[in-house]
């Protein structure tokens, strides 16, 4: 099987390139500027950067010696001149909106000016590189490739958009030839990359707010095929199948003419026993030590993508029973007054499906996940962006009927302007057309949330909570409530 691993000598010279010494990201906190900003900062560039949200990430970057400013305001481009003149790079997401203070006065200034998408392709062009794009299980894919590997001693840099738990970060710093990076298809940035591997693993309309169809979706997704030297997709996907050329696929349904299948055979709500199969090949019985058909198709394309670069299967082996969860992603907090807490990053339908669906293989199927059997699904579910709600507030609400008790938190606007008539009460009127007896709820705040958590919920509750935004602090301040009352602990089982 060919290697991908060696550098060539058109990428050695590229290596060679370097960027201004100093780079300010404004809305360095975000999930994925904050990892491109510990690469670079640890590569020996000087970085600064501003956000209005504290965090620990924040307190990271500032023990790294990046500096930090609290707010987003006109003055911190003047003072970054005063200390650096104007041989700077300033760095933006999507996310940033044109008004905004930072970047108005580095547009006045006439400072270079990069989407954060273009420091990736900058550090992608550096290594050999495995990508990985998809419309769900982006972070999870790239999560286990990168575990992966750094058990078969490979040691990749890895640029993540969630924690990965072999490093507690979201990103990881290596002398090696080898970079695992996400490429994300919310915006269309993705097309700026050229790796030598590239992964896609599936395709469905998501990001409405810069997507006009499906179709839009897949012209871009081409795009970003045509620029991988190799590229690996999933056959179960029938956008991708029908749509993308791919070099190699994978499967957890189908072996005959595929390159790399993972059939399952056993489930119940911790693990999957699964058989592995190389072209057509029976190679090995493996147990992936965590739940979710998706889940099994993550890490099929993980190893893909592993042994598309040379490694070994025996190698691979030894770090699959260490794949864990990113952050987020079906993560489990801890029990609450016999009631099983977990949190998950799903904010589109099919993502919902797939959280809820573990969550009902937990309920019916006896395992060790935790000191109690769940008996009852509830769901704490905030939306993300008024585009997405307005586009599948239909399918959002059929997701969440197969709940037993509903709580619809406000919804989180990323920086959307409202629309009218969509919220939180809105997904709420759908969901009781379908399910009438359904219990829902439809907080305004995060307290009116606690109490109606503790009036509604039961002993032996299975508590969902769904979002993208910042319901994770949400869940933070529902602990601290929690702690403060001394009913939580994190006694899950081993």
């Amino acid at each position: 099987m060919k290697s991908y691993l060696s550098l060539d000598t058109e990428t050695q010279l590229k290596k060679k390139q370097e960027l201004p010494p100093h780079i300010h990201f404004i809305g360095i906190g975000g999930i994925g500027m904050s990892a491109l900003a510990m690469i670079l900062a640890k590569n020996g560039y000087s970085i600064s950067g501003s956000d209005q949200k504290k965090s620990l990430t924040l307190k990271k970057l500032a023990d790294n010696q990046v500096h930090i400013f609290q707010s987003q305001e006109e003055s911190n481009i003047d003072q970054i001149i005063k200390l650096y003149g104007k041989n700077i790079l300033v760095v933006r997401s999507s996310a940033i909106r044109e008004d905004n203070l930072e970047l108005s006065k580095a547009k006045e200034y006439n400072l270079i000016i990069n989407h954060r998408s273009e420091i990736l392709a900058f550090l992608i062009e550096q290594k050999r590189s495995i990508i990985v794009s998809g419309s769900h299980g982006k972070t999870t894919t790239s999560t286990y490739i990168t575990t992966l590997l750094a058990y078969a001693n490979k040691n990749p840099t890895a640029i993540i958009g969630g924690i990965v738990p072999l490093y507690k970060r979201n990103y990881n710093v290596s002398d090696s030839d080898l970079l695992i990076a996400e490429a994300d298809e919310s915006d269309g940035s993705l097309v700026k990359f050229n790796p030598s591997i590239g992964v896609i693993t599936n395709l469905e309309l998501e990001h409405v707010d810069h997507y006009l169809d499906l179709e839009d979706l897949i012209n871009t997704m081409k795009q970003f095929a045509q620029k991988c030297e190799c590229l690996i997709t999933n056959f179960d996907c029938e956008n991708l199948k029908n749509n993308i050329k791919s070099s190699k696929l994978f499967s957890t349904k189908k072996i005959n003419n595929i390159d790399f299948a993972l059939i399952p055979k056993e489930s119940n709500g911790c693990e999957i026993i699964a058989e592995y199969y190389e072209k057509e090949k029976f190679i090995d019985i493996i147990k992936i030590p965590v739940p979710g058909i998706h889940n099994l198709s993550n890490t099929i394309a993980a190893i893909a993508a592993c042994r598309t670069t040379g490694i070994l299967f025996k190698d691979i082996k030894k770090g699959i029973n260490n794949l864990k969860l990113p952050s987020r992603r079906f993560e489990y907090k801890g029990l609450w007054q016999n009631r099983l807490i977990i949190e998950d990053y799903a904010h589109h339908p099919s993502e919902i499906d797939a959280a809820i669906s573990i969550a009902s293989t937990i309920i019916k199927t006896k395992n060790n996940l935790s000191k109690i059997s769940p008996k009852r699904l509830v769901i704490i579910f905030q939306p993300h962006r008024y585009s997405r709600t307005k586009k599948f507030q239909k399918e959002f609400a059929k997701s969440l009927s197969k709940s037993d008790l509903v709580f619809i938190t406000p919804i989180y606007s990323a920086g959307e302007d409202e629309i009218e008539g969509i919220d939180n009460k809105s997904i709420g009127y759908d969901l009781k057309q379908l399910k009438p007896n359904l219990k829902i709820y439809t907080p305004n705040n995060n307290k009116n949330l606690i109490k109606l958590m503790k009036e509604h919920t039961l002993e032996k509750d299975l508590i969902l909570i769904l979002g993208a935004g910042d319901i994770n602090l949400i869940c933070e301040n529902i602990y601290l409530d929690f702690i403060n009352t001394k009913s939580i602990n994190n006694d899950l089982a081993a």
